[in-house]
């Protein structure tokens, strides 16, 4: 039986993961903690080289080995370049689709095409682009001997974001139904595909969205009255990697403090 991400003693087998929007943020500690766990990681970032580089010099000062990559999710050709960059460093054992954008905040009748384009592009196009190219490395019917993806959703899609970036949310929902389709169609090629859906979490994903004290100003009155860290997150990815979760897959896990919970 194929065990995706197999442990040796207390850390999982050698290979490369994957991290789109690796360069801060919750992409930032999915990586730190993929390498902390002895793999070799792979850093893409959009435009923010110095962030990326900054990443993989922290991972190499604790031991570790990283690499950075340029390339944006939403055009096809920078996928195939992060993928071949992987392919050089070894075998692919892992994938974390989590690059994504916000917008500011507007109603549904002010968004124009553009915006649509790009959030739809970066949070659902690349996060399928990219898994395709890891199902061609990792599946058993392409020769592959399996592997993990797990994707980054947001308590967004459960909540619809209304008044602020119903775009967004929409996006993510997408995410939470592909990665139940896609879990679906390779669980017998020995991949796992999961998820997690991360609530209010401080990172500086608010300031792109033009309200950088967002998580602040709201984590007093979230069920666990304050905001999430971008460790929690990953620790939350870590565990869908690890062979501890080897019964797993379509599952998404709620990383929220309680917001979005129906009573």
């Amino acid at each position: 039986m194929l065990r995706p991400f197999p442990l040796v003693g207390d850390r999982m087998e050698n290979g490369i993961v994957l991290v789109t929007g690796g360069s801060r943020g919750i992409g930032a500690a999915i990586a730190r903690m993929a390498a902390a766990r002895g793999h070799a990681v792979l850093i893409n970032y959009n435009s923010n080289v110095a962030a990326a580089e900054a990443v993989c010099a922290e991972i190499a000062a604790a031991g570790g080995r990283a690499e950075a990559v340029a390339g944006d999710v939403s055009v096809e050709a920078d996928v195939d370049a992060m993928f071949a960059a992987a392919d050089r460093m070894g075998r692919l054992i892992g994938l974390v689709n989590n690059a994504g954008v916000v917008d500011v905040a507007a109603r549904v009748e002010d968004f124009d095409l553009a915006r649509l384009q790009r959030m739809f592009g970066i949070n659902v196009y690349g996060t399928v682009l990219c898994s395709g190219r890891a199902v061609r490395r990792m599946s058993s019917r392409h020769g592959g001997q399996g592997g993990s993806i797990v994707n980054i959703t947001s308590v967004a899609a459960k909540l619809g974001s209304p008044g602020v970036f119903v775009d967004y949310a929409a996006a993510k929902g997408a995410i939470d139904s592909f990665t139940v389709g896609l879990a679906l169609e390779v669980v017998r090629e020995g991949i796992r595909v999961n998820a997690v859906r991360p609530g209010i979490i401080d990172t500086d994903i608010h300031a792109s969205a033009g309200d950088p004290d967002r998580a602040h100003r709201l984590g007093p009155d979230l069920p666990m009255p304050r905001p999430g860290t971008a460790d929690e997150v990953a620790e939350a990815v870590m565990w869908l990697m690890s062979d501890a979760a080897r019964y797993s897959t379509g599952t998404v896990i709620d990383v929220t403090g309680g917001r979005g919970i129906v009573p």
